[in-house]
């Protein structure tokens, strides 16, 4: 963060100092949120959580160096004390990000999101400074402390912004202002929190309404919801996609044999082969939102296909590919799942394991209210038709909706199964995966099917390989 008075930060926020002897004192580290993160000179924000008060660690986090604690109340040490602990941290973060000056982006979108940042900081990084969301720190707390992150020397701010409603996004938006707004897609996830995809788009729109007029608005041309919210906006609109209308496109999308993807990338300034290090022909479309951004911000085409031929995964759990001594290859992408998401990581699956046996190893997708059997009984079936080995599905209720809709599409028991929990899934593929094999595994973050990924990589380090 920039440096900062405690005297200042107190105004800002509308707070009182207390137990404070010297007001001059500078906040010149970061701006924290954990505990453990404290060091000379930062901030600690306390929040008061479910099984946890982080007011419980002001002493320790000044001891270690903070220059003071943000609080709801008295703490005993060096403290600045408000009202509403969140809001003034995005008071905070309006005032850092109004005097920094960066080009702010802001993206969103139902699917895709994180990747996306991932791939346009990566991409920004070649030209200046750029700060961005670290994982998927979306909501009103971590996108202020992303803010609160850059520094004098930051000339390119990405921020990830997800909703759960109506208003999030403007809320996120007032915070950190952008000028470039992209939206990627407009699926079904959390459609039980939003009540329909109409509901969704509005509240995604939320981000091209906020953008100024001399801004950019980046529309995914290929999805009729998004293509239509140029109508929310008075900046100029740039589309992305592979229509021909598309300002940045794709032309003879294909992969190589290992799942990679590879293209034609058209922008207004030239055009340029990429070929992806990331694994599933997905990433297409979040590469030419990617290439949209950096056009927008002066990059040649050149620069652009370059900075993504040799972006990597930034994100844990997204596509995580592991390649085994023994041969099998673990694809753990079990961050998160949505109708959208479990079927480009499923075609992913099949693109990556041609000639070889492949695994799916899917639980149960979250928040999709009334949609969620058939959302889950359409995975089961678009397993079975992209001819995957094997669905191993886990856990209660949804997860026997995937195994049912394999067995309804014709895997007849023979490829399907339901297990109930993480450890039968591992258990079973312990005893049944043999060199060669690839294996995906997936779920919402809820399920917690990164332990099954995790437990199969350490399973391939041991050299316990089944013997078949």
């Amino acid at each position: 963060m920039i440096a900062l008075s405690l005297a200042e930060i107190a105004e800002v926020v509308g707070g009182q100092t207390y137990d404070i002897p010297d007001p001059s004192v500078r906040v010149t580290g970061p701006v924290v949120r954990d505990s453990r993160e404290a060091g000379p000179g930062s901030l600690f924000v306390a929040f008061v959580g479910e099984r946890v008060d982080g007011h419980d660690f002001a002493a320790a986090v000044v001891e270690s160096g903070a220059a003071a604690v943000l609080a709801s109340r008295p703490v005993g040490v060096p403290a600045i004390v408000v009202d509403d602990v969140q809001r003034a941290l995005g008071a905070l973060a309006r005032h850092v990000v109004a005097k920094l000056g960066t080009t702010l982006v802001a993206l969103t979108g139902s699917a895709g999101k994180t990747s996306t940042k991932d791939l346009i900081a990566q991409v920004l990084q070649r030209k200046a400074p750029t700060v961005f969301t670290p994982g998927s720190l979306n909501n009103e707390i971590g996108l202020p402390l992303t803010a609160l992150s850059a520094t004098e020397e930051t000339k390119f701010l990405v921020l990830e912004m997800g909703a759960r409603g109506l208003g999030h996004i403007r809320y996120l938006t007032e915070l950190t202002p952008p000028r470039i707004g992209l939206v990627l897609n407009v699926g079904t996830a959390h459609i039980g929190e939003f009540g329909g995809r109409e509901q969704i788009a509005e509240a995604k729109g939320e981000l091209v309404e906020a953008l100024p007029e001399h801004g950019a608005a980046i529309l995914n041309a290929d999805d009729p919801l998004v293509r239509a919210m140029a109508s929310r906006t008075k900046a100029k609109v740039l589309l992305f996609g592979e229509s021909d209308e598309a300002d940045v496109r794709a032309e003879n999308v294909r992969l190589t044999d290992s799942g990679q993807p590879s293209f034609m990338l058209h922008t207004p300034s030239g055009a340029s082969e990429v070929t992806m290090r990331l694994y599933g022909e997905h990433h297409v479309s979040n590469a030419l939102a990617a290439a949209a951004v950096a056009h927008e911000l002066g990059m040649s085409a050149e620069e652009i296909a370059t900075a993504l031929s040799e972006a990597g995964t930034l994100s844990r759990w997204r596509m995580e590919v592991t390649e085994r001594p023994d041969g099998v290859t673990i694809v753990n992408d079990a961050y998160n799942a949505n109708p959208e998401s479990m079927r480009a990581a499923l075609r992913a699956l099949a693109a990556m394991g041609k000639g070889r046996r492949t695994w799916a190893v899917l639980g149960k997708m979250a928040e999709l209210g009334d949609e969620a059997l058939a959302e889950h009984d359409a995975v089961g079936r678009l397993a079975v038709r992209l001819n995957v080995s094997k669905l191993v599905a886990v856990g209660g209720r949804e997860a026997s909706w995937l195994q049912l809709g394999a067995y309804n599409e014709g895997s007849w028991g023979e490829e399907s199964v339901h297990v109930s929990d993480a450890q039968a899934a591992v258990d079973l593929l312990r005893s049944e995966l043999r060199p060669g094999d690839v294996v995906l595994v997936k779920a919402s973050r809820s399920v917690g099917l990164e332990s099954v990924a995790q437990a199969l990589v350490e399973t391939g380090a041991e050299g316990e390989v089944a013997a078949r």
